[in-house]
């Protein structure tokens, strides 16, 4: 066991001593995420992100993020071929960890970057509201998965220690089997890096 920490702490202090090869930093943004369900109208909610991340390399990077994030969707149910819809909608708080790989192109001052990589997100909280009508013609529409996996891909910009981010993400797993439901977003995000 020491063996593994005696290599750990050589290779971490290896990491921070390459302080060009190394940043750390903190972002938030906006995102507009919508839920993909089947035989219902779905419409976006805005969410917001906020967290670490960790960017090792500089023209070619692997970037793991641990960020707080809140998503969603809108829904439209048409009660049996009338013209009259019930809506619903729900919200997830989510612990987000994407893991991108990325390529930077320009300097330590300017530098444009594109990424993508996987993304694991864990509910936290759900906040939904279903009319009875929609409970009762869809009993297990709202009936959701805790944790999902997906792919995040985007571009960015920094600009000395500013970094910006424009990504999409989407989902890889289903949030609920029955009815076909993915979740996906656009997210704009900016951040500071520290070093």
């Amino acid at each position: 066991m020491k063996k593994y920490l005696l290599s750990f702490a050589i290779v971490l202090a290896a990491v921070f001593s390459a302080k060009a090869q190394f940043s750390l930093g903190a972002k938030a943004g906006v995102n507009f995420s919508k839920i993909n369900a089947d035989n219902v109208n779905e419409s976006s909610v805005t969410g917001y992100q906020v967290g670490a991340f960790a960017r090792f390399g500089s023209s070619l990077y692997l970037q793991p993020e641990l960020y707080l994030g809140s998503s969603g969707g809108k829904f439209d149910f048409n009660n049996n071929n009338s013209t009259v819809t019930t809506n619903g909608k729900v919200t997830f708080t989510t612990l987000n960890l994407p893991l991108l790989l990325g390529k930077g192109f320009g300097g330590d001052n300017l530098n444009f970057r594109v990424m993508a990589g996987p993304i694991y997100s864990y509910v936290l909280d759900k906040n939904q509201s279903f009319s009875d009508n929609v409970s009762g013609a869809y009993n297990d529409f709202g009936d959701y998965k805790k944790s999902t996996l997906g792919f995040q891909a985007g571009a960015g910009i920094d600009v000395g220690h500013i970094t910006a981010d424009f990504r999409y993400e989407g989902g890889l797993t289903k949030i609920n089997q029955n009815f076909g439901q993915r979740q996906n977003l656009w997210a704009l995000s900016v951040g500071f890096k520290f070093f």
